[in-house]
């Protein structure tokens, strides 16, 4: 790590407690208007997004204030991405490395929690399927969402026995329908997503050719920066009360799986696979350990020409994580 990424982890660090007045005066409009609306996204892949919105903890917290809570659900990494780049909402969860490579490109996002450490993606075949190693995948259909954290796993993956995305024939799918595709033998493999992905494998007995968990980047939580800068207390709420939706998961998994089925309209166990044997809700604050996953990563975006040529990716990860907001709240909720 770099002596700036060093430098940058630390202010934030000893920033953190005085943080909220502070950025509000100095980064705030003099006159920001009181905040009608809170948008943020919902999705399947963040178990604790759909608690949070079940108990409606967001709602009673900004009741007072007048301000409404609209709930958006985001299908993959890719929507929830391209809802905060258009303004459409105000917060939203995607993969790590699918926040950095919106973050190189523009899309003005910072991440100041992380709602899970997941292996939400995988190689998947059908379960009879003669594709046994990833070589075999040269010249076979592919299906995956562009932008996503299955998308770069896929991509990740490939390089391990020296393929590229040009020895594959890619199906660019929304995940539900790659799984679709997957089970109706349009497509030779998919790289999945869960729920999507433990539900082919205990209701079609589709078969995982390929894990990796380091190749899986973490959930982050991410926000617009003009949003950042006119509402921080508005952000540091919302922090709080994810992080009580953490907790609540850490403390009744089985009850944030009947959630996540009721939800997704999975079988529990589908729900259990997910949230109990491939979800890590430990590490929240953003830090030095994600940093580190992120520049491990980055290379794939250069390589596979996703970001412009002389893009600064160190640049872009300093800027993105931004622990700030989340420390005076962790394990405190």
């Amino acid at each position: 790590m770099d002596r700036r990424t060093v430098l940058h982890l630390g202010a934030a660090a000893i920033a953190a407690p005085a943080l909220i007045p502070a950025l509000a005066a100095t980064t705030a409009p003099a006159a920001a208007a009181p905040l009608k609306e809170l948008r943020l996204d919902y999705a399947y892949y963040s178990p604790t997004s759909l608690v949070l919105r079940r108990f409606g903890w967001l709602e009673q917290q900004f009741r007072d204030d007048g301000t409404a809570v609209k709930w958006v659900q985001s299908a993959g990494s890719n929507r929830a991405l391209e809802y905060l780049n258009a303004g459409s909402i105000d917060i939203g969860s995607s993969a790590g490395l699918a926040a950095l490579l919106a973050r190189a490109n523009g899309n003005p996002i910072r991440t100041p929690y992380i709602f899970s450490r997941p292996e939400w993606t995988a190689l998947v075949v059908q379960k009879n399927s003669p594709i046994r190693t990833l070589s075999d995948l040269k010249g076979k259909k592919v299906a995956a969402t562009k932008g996503t954290d299955p998308y770069l796993f896929l991509l990740r993956s490939l390089k391990t026995v020296g393929l590229q995305r040009s020895d594959i024939e890619h199906v660019g799918l929304q995940h539900a329908d790659g799984r679709a595709a997957l089970e109706q033998g349009r497509v030779d493999a998919w790289a999945g997503l869960d729920p999507h992905m433990a539900a082919s494998e205990l209701e079609n007995g589709s078969r995982l050719l390929y894990r990796n968990v380091a190749f899986n980047t973490y959930g982050f939580l991410n926000v617009r920066e003009a949003f950042l800068a006119a509402h921080p207390q508005a952000v540091a709420r919302v922090i709080k009360a994810y992080e009580q939706a953490r907790l609540w998961t850490l403390a009744k998994p089985g009850e944030a799986a009947k959630i996540l089925a009721e939800e997704a309209r999975v079988p529990l166990p589908v729900a259990l696979l997910q949230i109990r044997l491939r979800s890590d809700f430990s590490h929240p604050l953003p830090s030095a350990e994600h940093m580190r996953a992120l520049q491990v990563a980055a290379p794939i975006l250069r390589e596979e020409a996703l970001v412009k040529p002389g893009t600064d990716l160190e640049r872009a990860i300093a800027e993105l994580i931004d622990s700030r907001f989340a420390q005076p709240f962790i394990a405190k909720a």
